[in-house]
């Protein structure tokens, strides 16, 4: 059954990466408020404009704003806050690993 609304990937998506960019302009905030609690009106405005940048440097902007704050608050003389996004990603220790072996071995016929 069909109906008027539509429900496809291209009404979607775009919702889809807002909320994820709100998130984690959300969670930065946080961090960077905790982390200097007197520049909070300095760390609305850059991540204001590191939203807009984001925005028209890709489609996906929640895959840079991270990196965009980090290098505005460098070019400010500021440390990055420590935030919560640094334990997403398992670090890649490969050189580590004693026994790595590849998944897929190709041989020659």
């Amino acid at each position: 059954m069909k109906t008027d609304e539509p429900n496809n990937l291209t009404t979607i998506f775009p919702n889809i990466v807002s909320v994820a960019l709100a998130g984690l302009k959300q969670r930065l905030r946080q961090d960077y408020e905790r982390a200097y609690p007197d520049l909070r009106e300095i760390v609305h405005l850059v991540l204001d404009e590191e939203e807009s940048k984001a925005w028209e440097l890709s489609s996906f902007p929640h895959l840079l704003l991270l990196d965009l704050v980090e290098a505005h608050i460098a070019n400010l003389n500021l440390r990055p806050a420590e935030t919560k996004q640094d334990d997403v990603f398992a670090p890649h220790r490969f050189d580590q690993l004693e026994n790595y072996e590849p998944a897929l071995v190709l041989r020659g016929s």
